[in-house]
């Protein structure tokens, strides 16, 4: 038998290459893989998922929201951090708002800063939870409590609380000698000075009843703002406040690694514990 010319024989050498491969790559190993998976991690390698009744209802690893068809709260449940992943939790677009500490300034009409946007969750918290929702650099109507000064530099001739929009009160009624106005509508104060006032608030509300996680799918609250929701909880239910702590105690966990973080607290399990 002739001998077949060498560009012939390379390419079925390649060919041979590319079946084998396929076939380690993408047949063998992945049923490796997928068996130990399924063998060691059999909870994990299926998301998670927890069940009632017999039927999932969520992933212990993935948050949601226990909210009514309006978006309101449910009284009865505890509520999760806010997420800022699609509508909510939505594990198809997992992502944070990329909104940093310097946010500080509205865009009337197209956004509203981080800053203001912690205010307005801390102030909906402190309602729902009958406790002070007021914290630093916030005015009491929940909005960031932030001056624009004229001119940038010098003494102060003109001062606005950018996001309070007119006709709403300023938060403070001078600075610096100056009369404080209220922001007005398509007017730009790019210009000015950029002032965040600090004030004397003292923040009840915790951190991560107001900020959402960098993945918004985090199904933990911390121990302090699921202690905050307990009073709430308790009433709606009708139960003592202590049995509603004591669920709460049973479904905290430690730090990963003993050392790693801080204790959390699973919504959906809680929730689920308190329906048992």
């Amino acid at each position: 038998m002739e001998r077949l010319p060498s560009w012939v024989r390379q390419h079925l050498a390649a060919l041979r290459a590319l079946l084998v491969l396929t076939l380690v790559t993408g047949v063998v190993y992945p049923l490796v893989v997928t068996g130990i998976a399924q063998t060691v991690f059999a909870t994990g390698a299926n998301g998670s998922l927890v069940q009632k009744d017999g039927r999932d209802v969520g992933s212990a690893i993935v948050g949601q929201s226990f909210t009514d068809a309006d978006g309101r709260p449910v009284g009865r449940y505890f509520q999760s951090r806010p997420s800022v992943a699609g509508d909510g939790y939505d594990m198809l677009a997992t992502a944070a708002s990329n909104l940093g500490p310097e946010d500080v300034v509205d865009v009337p009409g197209a956004r509203q800063s981080l800053l203001t946007q912690v205010c307005a969750r801390s102030r909906a918290v402190g309602e729902l939870e009958g406790v002070s929702g007021a914290r630093p650099y916030c005015t009491p109507d929940g909005v960031g409590a932030v001056l624009k000064v004229f001119p940038s530099v010098g003494a102060p001739t003109r001062v606005v609380s950018v996001n309070q929009v007119c006709p709403a009160r300023p938060f403070v009624a001078t600075f610096e000698g100056v009369a404080v106005e209220c922001a007005r509508p398509g007017e730009d104060y790019a210009a000015g000075r950029t002032v965040p006032v600090r004030g004397t608030a003292r923040a009840v509300v915790p951190a991560d009843a107001v900020t959402a996680s960098g993945s918004g799918l985090d199904p933990d609250i911390s121990v302090a703002y699921a202690e905050l929701q307990a009073a709430r909880v308790a009433r709606e239910r009708g139960v003592p406040v202590e049995r509603v702590r004591r669920l709460i105690a049973a479904n905290t966990t430690g730090r990963p690694l003993g050392f790693m973080g801080e204790p959390a607290v699973n919504v959906l399990e809680l929730n689920l514990a308190l329906d048992r």
